[in-house]
């Protein structure tokens, strides 16, 4: 009766146009970031951000002037949250951040609302963009060293291969967008490695025990069965996530709305990835039965167990 319920969907079938999608998100993203670059924050470039309110809506036009006069050229000004709410980044300033709230006060007027003031030295940022970097490639190259110890040297190399795609296409998306990229969204990302992670575990696992368990030698019809009988628990996770991201997104304030957007995308091509990306590059490095059954020394050993 189990098997009734399990959906018949030809997820092998239609890999070749997955793959064509991946390749355009990803040929896509590359050349957003080798062009247009990342808009990094103040958390990776340094600098001052002043939060400040105003009893009435601004123009920001009037405000940039103002800045621009007070010779502050590079000066980057945006609502926040409502036309009543600016955010002001500054490059690194050689002033104090309490003599540079009451110079600011002094240009827009007494009746402004000075909220926040966040300052980043630009050694600062360059450690936090240069560890940033080192986090993700210590993530991977340790995600890689599991995989391969828990199953065998494809499933790692299939699971580092969806885990790279979702990174790529995250990064894409912000470059193509131009939405600042901060130490939130690297930490979102950082968790959309370990949820996609998951994912393709829950995947692998299923596709290892269909290929110990059945009689078929056909490996593309062992994947498609496993990703049919784990595409419930997927779906059902994702939509939960994504639920609460949703409300996270919409709810959560300007702060943590990059921080929101980096995980909406990542679930949703995280899962992306799990059905398609990862099992596709399995069968494309040749997977079979015969790689997954224990060796003789592995035998003797379960077999002298008391």
């Amino acid at each position: 009766m189990k098997s009734l319920n399990i959906p018949k969907i030809d997820f092998v079938g239609k890999r070749v146009y997955a793959i064509i999608v991946s390749v355009l998100l990803v040929v896509a993203s590359v050349f957003s970031l080798s062009t247009n670059g990342l808009k990094f924050g103040i958390d990776f470039t340094g600098g001052t951000l002043l939060e400040i309110g105003y009893e009435k809506n601004v123009d920001l036009a009037d405000v940039r002037a103002t800045l621009d006069k007070a010779n502050f050229k590079s000066a980057d000004v945006q609502y926040f949250g409502s036309t009543k709410e600016i955010l002001i980044r500054l490059e690194p300033q050689s002033i104090s951040s309490a003599k540079l709230s009451s110079k600011i006060i002094h240009l827009l007027g007494d009746d402004i609302d000075i909220r926040r003031v966040e300052f980043v030295g630009p050694k600062v940022g360059e450690e936090l963009t240069n560890d940033g970097g080192l986090a993700m490639l210590y993530a991977l190259i340790g995600i890689l060293i599991y995989v391969a110890l828990r199953f065998e040297y494809r499933f790692a190399l299939g699971s580092i291969s969806a885990l790279i795609h979702d990174v790529i296409i995250i990064l894409g998306i912000f470059s193509i967008l131009q939405i600042e990229f901060d130490l939130t969204v690297l930490a979102a990302i950082l968790a959309v490695i370990g949820y996609s992670l998951n994912d393709t575990i829950v995947v692998f696992d299923r596709i290892r025990e269909n290929f110990l368990s059945t009689r078929h030698t056909n490996p593309s019809k062992i994947v498609n069965d496993a990703l049919n009988q784990t595409i419930s628990r997927t779906i059902v996770t994702s939509i939960t996530t994504l639920l609460v991201l949703v409300a996270l997104f919409y709810l959560g304030g300007e702060i943590i709305h990059s921080f929101a957007l980096a995980l909406l995308i990542g679930v949703i091509i995280g899962t992306y990835s799990s059905i398609y990306v990862a099992s596709a590059m399995i069968l494309a490095l040749g997977i079979s039965k015969q790689d997954l059954l224990p060796s003789e020394k592995e035998e003797q050993e379960i077999d002298n167990r008391p």
